[in-house]
């Protein structure tokens, strides 16, 4: 095939499928828009391959897309309107049998006045978040403190037995803290914003978990962002060579961060008592069903809220809102529960963007009926990898294969022999948009599967990329494997 006609092929497959999201999973929806501090953007699941920590399995949920690091003064808070969750399905039926929520509250230092200075005999409170310098010996330099509670349910997420997660690093309390964004050199010139951040990370204890299983990691804050992808080429008209350099150094949004939620749990305490070998795991957030807007604002109200808590976001596999939900029903998707999954099945049995590649450029679309190959990805898992009963759109996780040690991890994860990789789950440098680009084309008739033959997918072979380079060795190989976040401002000391 021509490499013209090629670079046609990647181009209707991005227009094709209404894509309206900005990376991963950020900004993929109409409604999210209008609320980022609840945007998802990524999920990560894998068997924790920081050396002796393999027992453990790690998730990582993203919110809070594209923050640039110079966006003061009030940069990327969560809200403590918010339930942000991370849902495990242990049993192979869709629904979830554990959720841990994350809770957040923001309090003004000053016993709720905030910092002052003195001006002309009276304490006048100041404008910004910090004005001295951070440091973890100095928590009162920052305006105001963010802190979260995490609670483990077990059941249904909004009726099942609840318990709180105990923060063992802090002599066994349930609050823990979340660090100040990093705003710039200056501000954390005293200590690096790593060693400033590493405060933040936490033991802690889950009670409800089996015993031997009960103890864990957690960690809220500011990190890199993880995701990689050539953006702004790619969103006009391909302006690359899909076929190009696989693993290229564009990656326009290098320069941004996000807020991770990252929790490290023993595979015991999530498997039902060591019964399945498969989990799944998707993330939401969610926000009360009425807000009521008010008129004489204050810090601490500027609206009231009530009502029963409604899901505006969901992620579990990347890409599928975006590359697979036609529009009319993004917003839909966001609100919707793996186990009601059937009614978006459409969309995966009968794929938009064949047709439209079919119509507009004369190529021949992979065959299959039914596209069992993409089925198998979105919504059941692959036989003889990570295949459970469950019919619903999560990421599937099998916990009996063993993690992949960082220097050894191939970014193609399962289709290039790591079958620690996605879709066996994803890891921080598994390169989803490579893998999802190809099996979007039929690249997994060209397995050995059973799902589909090599002569139902003529392109499936083809190397599609973004040229965005995506790696492990861009991450850390310790908890929270997400990096430091960018600083607002790079400079050092003026002197």
């Amino acid at each position: 095939m021509h490499l013209f006609s090629k670079k046609l092929i990647l181009s209707a497959v991005m227009a094709g499928a209404t894509f309206t999201a900005q990376a991963s999973s950020h900004r993929e929806a109409p409604f999210i828009t209008e609320n980022p501090k609840v945007d998802g953007t990524d999920l990560y699941l894998f068997r924790s391959y920081e050396p002796g920590r393999e027992n453990y399995v790690t998730l990582i949920s993203n919110y809070s897309p594209l923050q640039d690091a110079y966006g003061g003064p009030n940069y990327f808070s969560l809200s403590p309107d918010a339930l942000y969750e991370i849902h495990i399905d242990n049993n192979g039926d869709s629904v979830e049998d554990i959720t841990f929520q994350f809770q957040f509250t923001n309090t003004l230092s000053n016993n709720g006045a905030g910092i002052t200075l003195p001006v002309n005999g009276k304490d006048i409170a100041v404008a910004l978040k910090n004005i001295s310098p951070v440091s973890s010996s100095e928590p009162g330099s920052v305006n105001i403190a963010e802190s979260y509670t995490l609670t483990m349910v077990e059941g249904d997420r909004r009726s099942g037995a609840k318990s709180s997660v105990i923060n063992v690093s802090n002599g066994g309390g349930t609050t823990f803290g979340k660090p100040y964004d990093n705003v710039g050199n200056k501000t954390f010139s005293t200590e690096s914003y790593a060693d400033y951040a590493k405060t933040f990370m936490y033991d802690i204890e889950l009670p409800a978990c089996p015993q031997g299983a009960q103890d864990g990691r957690v960690f809220v804050g500011q990190r890199k962002e993880s995701f990689a992808v050539n953006l702004g080429e790619v969103f006009d008209l391909v302006n690359t060579n899909p076929l190009g350099p696989v693993d290229g150094e564009v990656n326009i949004i290098d320069d941004k961060n996000i807020t991770t939620f990252a929790l490290e749990v023993p595979i015991a305490c999530l498997t039902n008592g060591g019964s399945t070998d498969v989990i799944g795991a998707w993330m939401t957030a969610s926000l009360p069903q009425v807000r009521v807007l008010n008129p004489t604002a204050s810090f601490d109200q500027p609206n009231v809220s009530g009502g029963a808590w409604t899901q505006v976001s969901r992620l579990s596999m990347p890409l599928v809102n975006e590359l697979v939900i036609g529009l009319p029903d993004k917003n839909r998707f966001n609100g919707s529960e793996p186990k009601d999954d059937g009614q978006f099945l459409d969309y995966v049995t009968n794929p938009t963007v064949p047709p439209i590649l079919e119509v507009l450029f004369g190529v021949v679309p992979p065959t299959t009926d039914g596209r069992p190959d993409l089925v198998a990805t979105f919504l059941t898992g692959i036989e003889g990898l990570n295949k459970n009963t469950a019919v619903g759109e999560m990421q599937r996780l099998n916990v009996t294969i063993p993690p992949t040690p960082k220097a050894a991890q191939n970014n193609i994860g399962v289709a290039a022999g790591d079958a620690a990789g996605f879709p066996n789950g994803r890891r921080p440098g598994d390169d989803v948009v490579d893998i999802v680009l190809r099996v979007a084309m039929g690249a997994l008739c060209h397995l050995p599967l059973g799902l589909c033959e090599a002569a139902d997918a003529p392109s499936g072979q083809l190397a599609f990329t973004d040229g965005a380079l995506q790696s492990a060795m861009q991450f850390d190989d310790s908890f929270p494997y997400l990096t430091t976040p960018v600083p607002g401002s790079p400079n050092e000391i003026v002197k």
